[in-house]
């Protein structure tokens, strides 16, 4: 990611939100396969969503994940579930993700993940989250997650080129010479069942070396390649009991040196990594706090770096960065309007958010974006009114702090 040069940049985590089209073609390609007559409708459908991007003021857009292959006729879970139908070695399971499960304990020194269910935080309000009259997770169908019965290769090579195609004719459409495409992470990648690998740690790496032509697909054709990360942060919530911070680090720091493994030999301006607490809907009262692991999230050998900064349980931690040095030559990707509420934030807020990381890290490291994917989080009306407002308040702080620059001068 190159740095900004006469006013803040503006970009998004990945996800938006679908057409009704594409939605129901998404899940008629689950019996059909993948037609002509799809490949008609996702190009024509990335090219629409690059030209709105653009005229919505977002610099540095992507395809939507409009490529990435989904579970069911749902827009969400699109961001790990599509890889996949990316991955040999896999075998289809037959357990609800959402569905009771046992709990696994962990002891220190050895960190065990839990199933979904067994997060803190969804124990803790498993009133509000299994409440059939609008719990957090009412509505959600069934999802089977796969496991893992062989030797994990990389199978999506048509895939990816078919995403890098699509995208790299819709910007030249657009005119726009920046681009990226989101890929599951190493670790992120992980988090599915294992009958095949004698440990966590062996699935790691084997994810990174699979996942790794998906990352060379995209850099080699010129675009940057934005690794979802949510492992970094997200396990957190998922060990039980909650684990002392020097064992989780220990867990990080397999899942770090993993994917700079699969990164080697990418320019880290080529890289963006994303990091969240998960996207759902729910309280989040266990997240880690990001000072436990900002210096482990900044260890990814990534040009910039994405993360929470909108909603109402992070936006306190921009006071992470008065303490933290951001390494010369990169960037930070802030979330400065969220995924999490309905209300659209206004352009004002937006600057102020901007300005506060500006002040901190210096405005031209400072990439304005969303917290986490708008597809399926937000209606699709409101995706486009928050990024709307995502694109005036990078205006509005660009006229600041350029303003400001030039009267010091």
């Amino acid at each position: 990611m190159s740095l900004n040069s006469d006013h803040i940049r503006t970009t998004h985590t990945g996800s938006l939100p679908r057409t009704p089209e594409l939605l129901a073609a998404n899940a008629a390609r689950e019996a059909d396969g993948f037609t002509d007559e799809f490949r008609g409708l996702l190009e024509a459908s990335v090219v629409d969503i690059v030209q709105r991007q653009q005229k919505l003021g977002i610099d540095i857009p992507n395809d939507g994940e409009y490529g990435h292959e989904m579970s069911h006729d749902v827009d969400y879970g699109a961001w790990w579930n599509y890889s996949f139908s990316r991955l040999g070695g896999l075998q289809q399971g037959d357990k609800d993700r959402w569905a009771e499960a046992e709990v696994h304990r962990s002891s220190p020194g050895n960190i065990v993940l839990t199933s979904f269910p067994d997060r803190r935080d969804w124990t803790r309000f498993r009133e509000a989250y299994s409440d059939p009259n609008g719990g957090v997770l009412t509505g959600r169908k069934p999802v089977s997650q796969p496991k893992v019965v062989a030797p994990l290769t990389y199978t999506g090579h048509d895939q990816v080129r078919s995403d890098v195609t699509n995208l790299q004719g819709a910007l030249t459409r657009a005119g726009v010479e920046e681009g990226f495409l989101a890929a599951v992470s190493p670790g992120s990648c992980a988090r599915i069942g294992n009958e095949y690998y004698r440990t966590e740690e062996e699935l790691v790496w084997a994810s990174a070396e699979a996942m790794r032509e998906e990352y060379l697909a995209i850099v080699e054709a010129g675009l940057t390649v934005q690794l979802d990360d949510p492992s970094l942060a997200e396990s957190w919530d998922q060990i039980n009991p909650e684990p002392s911070l020097q064992d989780y680090l220990a867990f990080l720091k397999v899942r770090v040196e993993a994917t700079n493994w699969a990164l080697r030999g990418i320019p880290q301006e080529k890289i963006r990594l994303h990091v969240c607490w998960g996207s759902w809907h729910g309280p989040h009262t266990t997240d880690i706090p990001f000072k436990d692991i900002v210096d482990t999230v900044l260890q990814v050998n990534a040009g910039a770096y994405s993360f929470e900064a909108g909603n109402v349980r992070h936006e306190h931690e921009w006071r992470v960065w008065e303490d933290t040095v951001l390494p010369e030559g990169k960037s930070i990707i802030p979330g400065v309007v969220s995924h999490a509420t309905n209300v659209v934030e206004h352009p004002e807020l937006v600057a102020d958010r901007i300005e506060r990381f500006a002040k901190l890290v210096g405005r031209d490291h400072v990439i304005a974006s969303t917290d986490c994917g708008l597809g399926g989080r937000v209606h699709p009306q409101i995706a486009v009114a928050k990024l709307e407002s995502l694109a005036a308040g990078a205006a509005l702080a660009t006229r600041r702090l350029w303003k400001t620059a030039t009267v010091l001068v």
